[in-house]
């Protein structure tokens, strides 16, 4: 705390809102490598040959692929946008791991012109789709194929992707066949198998059960059809702490855990030790970013509830709306006041679901007051909008005393900018 004023990351939130206007997204390049480097450490533990990969879908823009590259991560994308984003960031295109349920010919065709990684097969269609373009072009496309292995894990059903009722991925039971398929595929080679239960997890239990039914299907698929299996992706879905209420995954502990399942299970059946991949997306932004906004209009229901109108809402986070998702938030230029009063938080946008958070304790509250709210880094800016036509916000990179936009606010003329007026409307 300095002058009274919140300190995120060794800056003074305050002057970063007198300095760059708000709403104002904010992340910090040292936190996003701090949480990065956890997880490669607690790898670098278990003598495993493994890949740590950044799911893009929670933040991605040309400065985040940047310092993704340089942790020297892989990179998942799940769009035509986010690798043309990579590719822009000079990405080495050999680390890109391509998902997606339902990618188009222009995109499977970008990826195989671009000579991407790993792409990641959703379903049979996709299969053969991938086939015939990859013979077309006289290539050879590296896949994995993505399991529903009928894990639940416990997290809001939105974010739930395991179970068997999903709209991604390839049933355990039909795997095989699928599989034997591919391996005969001039276009195709059979790198190995992905998973993915869900997002926002806060136990490691899941982690283990998937492996285990992973590495099943690995040996079943060895001793069937005599096919290697040469990585086993896990996917992502590792929770971060939003409102100080739930334990985290200890890191350790799991890689520890499931390392020690798939050596295990490896040596029992004589089959090599896959590689083993992880995708951690807001595990890795979650906590390195925070959103800042100017508190204006206040409104006191007697005996029922004191809504704070800020500057931002539903817009720049739709993810309270969608998900319930529970925030922390602390008075940016009030840090050293005892907290005083029950507020609720509302958006901006034209919607009564438009509320960032319901009954937050916080000092005495005051039109022209920075509000801070806490772990926004991930799936805020990436899901944004212009609801209500509202330009989306700047976002800036900390890295130790220095501060950079590294995305550009829109203004009114961007929210017209794609308008066209027919003929007989043009007068």
């Amino acid at each position: 705390m300095k002058n009274n004023h919140f300190i995120f990351s060794g800056h003074d939130t305050i002057e970063l809102a007198n300095k760059f206007g708000t709403p104002l997204y904010v992340m910090s390049e040292d936190i996003i490598r701090k949480n990065a480097n956890v997880i490669v450490d607690s790898f670098k533990k278990q003598g495993i040959d493994f890949e740590v990969v950044y799911a893009g879908k929670a933040l991605l823009n040309t400065a985040i692929c940047c310092i993704i590259k340089d942790l020297g991560l892989g990179l998942d994308v799940v769009s035509g946008g986010e690798l043309y984003t990579a590719k822009k960031a000079s990405f080495p295109m050999d680390k890109i791991f391509f998902h997606g349920n339902n990618k188009s010919i222009e995109e499977l065709i970008m990826a195989i012109e671009l000579g991407v990684g790993r792409i990641v097969i959703d379903n049979e269609y996709e299969l053969e789709l991938l086939n015939r373009l990859s013979i077309e072009r006289k290539k050879k496309s590296k896949v994995l194929f993505r399991i529903t292995p009928g894990v639940e894990a416990h997290t809001h059903k939105y974010i739930q992707t395991g179970q068997e009722d999903s709209k991604f991925g390839i049933p355990i039971g039909e795997a095989e066949e699928i599989i034997l398929k591919a391996y005969k595929m001039d276009g195709i080679s059979v790198m190995g198998l992905h998973c993915h239960i869900g997002s926002q997890i806060l136990e490691d239990r899941p982690y283990k059960v998937v492996s285990d039914i992973m590495m099943g299907l690995i040996k079943r698929i060895n001793e069937k059809h005599r096919i290697k299996i040469h990585e086993l992706n896990l996917g992502g879905g590792f929770g971060i702490n939003y409102s100080e209420e739930k334990s985290l995954i200890n890191m350790d502990e799991m890689i520890n855990k499931i390392s020690t399942l798939v050596k295990r299970v490896s040596k029992e059946n004589n089959l090599g030790i896959p590689k083993i991949i992880i995708e951690p997306g807001r595990y890795i932004v979650g906590n390195a970013g925070i959103t800042l906004y100017e508190i204006g209009a206040i409104k006191n229901i007697p005996g029922i509830r004191k809504y704070v109108s800020i500057n931002g809402g539903m817009t720049d986070n739709p993810r309270i709306a969608l998900y319930g998702a529970k925030y922390n938030a602390y008075l940016a230029n009030k840090m050293n006041q005892n907290n005083k009063e029950i507020v609720s938080i509302a958006g901006r946008c034209c919607e009564s679901g438009d509320m960032l958070i319901w009954d937050i304790s916080l000092p005495h509250c005051e039109a022209g007051d920075i509000l801070a709210v806490l772990n926004t880094g991930a799936y805020n800016y990436s899901m944004s909008s212009n609801y209500n036509r509202i330009p989306r916000p700047p976002m800036i990179l900390l890295m130790e005393d220095r501060a950079e936009v590294i995305i550009e606010g829109e203004t009114l003329d961007d929210i017209v900018r794609n308008d066209k007026i027919p003929s007989w409307l043009n007068n």
